[in-house]
């Protein structure tokens, strides 16, 4: 009872954090420290992001099935479909290249995770201060040099703590796009980027996961893709009328309670 209880409120953290950018590894690993939670080659933590991959699916099925349906005969389609693969190619290349250091060595260090938390924040707060005019107001219109350049950005959230979708949307901030578009491209950024470091991440590890505790993996997973669809139905609303500042709070106040935690020995 208490490992699912544990696996419902990882599955929940999941949720909440993937697709806002306050690092929803960075949230995982430090409650499974502090948990005292550990899965073999941290299959929970992998498997359960499909949850929120769910999630994206579900909510945009219908803008996808009409992307991809008319991208031989649209060319604004085909261009949207070329965008968010630029924008992913950065990520395969360094992902492939730099994955047992980030599994092994980056994973590993909770006080690494707390801090990039705070310093997050901080560059979040300072983004929103200094980003020039949003010049590009839908997602699907941004330029190609401009994707891949997000794409670029978005490999800085290899470290946890960073966050994959704070790194998307700082960088597209700053190259003029809105804070909805920015947050929508996200969404989109995020079907290939988490689905492919998932897959390689499973290859990769294949040899010690540890697939025996299905139960909790499945509590997780069903919590996660529940909690990100509430999430990505909600977030562009939130995101037009507060902007990205509350999250930037947040993730200093929770890195600062993790750090003060750490070095109090916990």
């Amino acid at each position: 009872m208490e490992h699912t209880l544990t696996a419902a409120l990882l599955g929940l953290l999941e949720g909440l954090t993937e697709f806002i950018p306050v690092s929803s590894t960075g949230h995982l690993l430090l409650a499974g420290h502090f948990l005292g939670f550990q899965s073999a080659g941290k299959t929970f933590e992998v498997v359960i992001q499909l949850g929120a991959v769910l999630a994206i699916l579900t909510v945009y099925f219908g803008k996808l099935v009409t992307v991809f349906g008319t991208a031989h005969r649209d060319p604004a389609a085909m261009r949207f479909i070329v965008s968010v693969l630029l924008a992913f190619l950065p990520a395969v290349v360094i992902g492939v290249i730099a994955h047992d250091f980030i599994k092994t060595v980056l994973f590993e260090s909770p006080m690494l995770i707390a801090i990039m938390l705070i310093v997050g924040g901080i560059v979040l707060l300072f983004v929103e201060r200094i980003a020039p005019p949003a010049t590009i107001d839908s997602a699907e219109t941004i330029p190609f040099r401009k994707a891949l350049a997000i794409g670029l950005i978005q490999c800085l959230a290899m470290v946890p703590g960073v966050s994959r979708s704070g790194s998307t949307i700082i960088g597209a901030l700053m190259l003029g796009v809105s804070k909805r578009a920015a947050a929508e491209f996200s969404f989109f950024l995020s079907l290939p980027t988490m689905a492919g470091a998932v897959a390689y991440d499973i290859y990769k590890s294949r040899h010690i996961l540890d697939f025996s505790a299905w139960s909790d993996i499945s509590v997780g997973f069903v919590v996660a893709f529940l909690t990100a669809v509430f999430v990505v139905r909600g977030l562009l609303n939130f995101v037009s009328r507060n902007g990205f500042a509350p999250f930037a709070w947040w993730r200093i106040i929770i890195g600062s309670l993790a750090l003060g935690a750490l070095l109090a020995g916990f």
